[in-house]
């Protein structure tokens, strides 16, 4: 095995614990308007992957099933001539968009009245750290699935 395979499988890991880690925070230009933000419950205010959406989850949820899928069919050679570093690289890349799309959705968690009304308010969708770490990881994965096809062609 590769440090590839391994790093696809860390990066797999890493990613599934971002989905526990902040992905969504809220946060207000208005002092009073931060300070009821302040007396929330921290669920509300700052969200993981998990009450976010479909889209923030199924990213990490992949990378990490392709993650484990190179670690343990890796091992033999006729698949990983068969392609495997293809549908690894395949895997990660999509995983990888589903996050991007995500993130370009980030006020699409909330129902349109609730939007309207912290929009008004002067609050702000902001990505959390689980979200930045979901992302380099999926980044990492896609790099280190390029050059395990690359390895593969020049064998």
């Amino acid at each position: 095995m590769s440090w590839r395979e391994w790093v696809a499988l860390a990066a797999g890991l890493v990613a599934i614990g971002a989905l526990f880690l902040p992905w969504t925070n809220l946060s207000a230009t208005q002092q009073d308007v931060e300070d009821a933000l302040n007396d929330l419950p921290s669920g509300e205010v700052a969200r993981n992957a998990f009450t976010t959406g479909f889209l923030a989850w199924s990213g990490p949820v992949l990378l990490a099933l392709a993650g484990v899928v190179v670690v343990v069919l890796g091992q033999r050679p006729k698949v990983r001539i068969s392609g495997l570093p293809h549908l690894w690289l395949i895997g990660a890349a999509v995983a990888l968009v589903l996050m991007v799309l995500a993130w370009l959705g980030i006020g699409w968690q909330f129902d349109e009245d609730a939007r309207e009304l912290l929009e008004a308010g002067g609050v702000g969708f902001y990505g959390g750290v689980g979200r930045y770490l979901g992302m380099v990881c999926g980044v990492v994965s896609v790099v280190a699935a390029g050059l395990d096809v690359r390895a593969l062609r020049r064998r």
